[in-house]
Parts: C-alpha cells; structure tokens; sequence
C-alpha cells in the first residue's frame, strides 16, 4: 500500500491533488474512462501518474444517472486484477477503490488499494468495519436517491444545510465506530440527486459544507451533466473547458482532491495558475 497520508489534504502550495478516474465498466457515462483490458489499465494508470495523478480511482460498477445496480461478484471480476496489476506498476501511487459494497472494498484492500470511495454513504453497514480494520481513509459522499432513480425532481428546502447535516450524521457515524477523522473525506456528490441550482450552491459553499473544517474535502465533477445545463454541452467530450473552469476555482475553496478524467490537462492547469504570483 502506498502512504496515503499526505495525499488526503492539499498539496502545499494549496493546490487539490489529483485523482485519476478508471472505469473497468461497459457503461460509465463517459466512454473515454472506460477499460476492460489489464495492460491498456496499467497504460493508462501510468500516464495518469506521469502526468501528475495523485490517486488512481479504479471502479468496476457504473453509477451515472439511470444505471442499474452490478453484483459484488461481477464488479470483483471486474476490478481484482486492474488494481493488483496497478499496484505492482505503481507501487507509490494511491489507489481508491470506487464501490459501495464491503465485500469488493475488503477484496480491493487486498489487492492493493488504499482508500475507498463510498458513493453511496454507508449503505452497506459493513463498510465502517472495513475501515477499522484496515486504518484506510473513506471517501463519503452525498447521493439522494440511487443511480437510477437520484435525478427524478431531486428537491431540498435548503441543499447545503441538508449536506452538511448528512456529513455530520455520517461523520458521527464513524467517529462512535472508531474511526479517526483523519481517515475521512466527504465529497458533496454534484450531480448525483441534484438539479444545477443545487450543484452550483454546493460549489459556491466550498468547505462552508463539512462540519467538521479538519474532514477532507473532494470534488467530483469532471464532464458532467451540469455542463450541459450551464453551457448548452450535450455531449461529455466537449465538456472538458467547464470541467477546467471548476478546477480552476478549487484552491480557493480550499478542496483537497479532485476527482478527474483528464490528468495531465489538470495538473498543467495548476502548474501554470501557480506560475503566476
């Protein structure tokens, strides 16, 4: 396992680190991320780290809007061998198991991951066990609904003290099990149950969100569908400018990881933001 600790918070000059996304998956909603084949895996986790990845998120069960739910033993299938092949390529890297299942997070620990990240929140009551046991972080986040159903009329009195109250519920969660808040990152889940008016709301807030101000924060956001809602890009692929436009705004909302399909077009972009004084 590599050493997760300072890649949990932001790099020093403030700047998030970078997660790399992979999808061992037929269906994720952006066809680029998609792999099934062990060395285009390994190729694409090693341009990821050449190219700046902090972290190499690995998931082997789609949860975009509208799709269905995967057997633990297909997603095993899937995502056994892409992180023990990863971790043998890229023994310092960190690696995040993206699942919502305890039995694919406490197989992926086995093979070499180091983190999970749970979209799901805890819905498998097993997870928090996982955690203990292994002294690895978890990534929480925010989903009303599930993937198939999350994005019919999603509606909130007030969606960031409705977050920030699931964050200190599920926060609490942890720490009465044990776990140290060291070992935590929420992640608001923009677009999972949420309208654009929502997403930009959580964005706006920045870190205003975690209840506790030493939790880590995540953002996922890269090629989404509020995209398409806030800049009339139907299609993912010509996403990418807004997804930088995000990017770009994350150190000043003090997020520490950032969660990505384009790497290298990232890590350029806070190299040059931080060229600039």
């Amino acid at each position: 396992m590599a050493d997760w600790r300072p890649i949990t918070k932001s790099r020093k000059n403030g700047f998030p680190r970078i997660m790399g996304i992979i999808n061992v998956t037929p269906d994720s909603f952006f066809k680029n991320s998609r792999l099934n084949n062990i060395d285009l895996i390994v190729e694409r986790a090693i341009h990821m780290a050449d190219n700046g990845a902090d972290w190499i998120d690995i998931g082997g069960e789609s949860t975009r809007p509208g799709a269905g739910f995967v057997s633990p033993e297909t997603e095993l299938l899937r995502i056994s061998k892409a992180i023990e092949y990863v971790r043998d390529a890229l023994p310092d890297i960190g690696i995040s198991i993206d699942t919502r299942k305890s039995i694919v997070a406490k197989e992926a620990i086995i093979n070499g991951a180091d983190m999970i990240n749970d979209v799901s929140g805890l819905s498998d009551s097993e997870m928090k066990s996982i955690v203990l046991e292994n002294k690895c972080p978890i990534c929480i986040m925010h989903m009303k609904g599930l993937p198939r159903d999350m994005q019919n009329n999603p509606s909130y009195k007030n969606v960031i003290k409705d977050v920030n109250y699931f964050f200190e519920s599920k926060n609490r969660e942890l720490a009465e099990f044990g776990i140290n808040s060291k070992y935590i990152i929420n992640d608001p889940g923009i677009g999972f149950g949420k309208l654009l008016e929502h997403n930009l709301q959580l964005l706006s807030a920045g870190r205003e969100i975690l209840p506790n101000k030493d939790i880590s924060l995540m953002w996922g956001v890269s090629r989404k569908k509020l995209f398409a809602d806030l800049l009339g890009r139907d299609e993912n692929i010509d996403r990418l400018a807004g997804t930088l436009g995000v990017a770009a705004m994350a150190p000043s909302k003090e997020v520490d990881i950032i969660r990505v399909h384009d790497v290298a077009e990232h890590n350029d972009l806070y190299l040059s933001m931080g060229a600039i004084k």
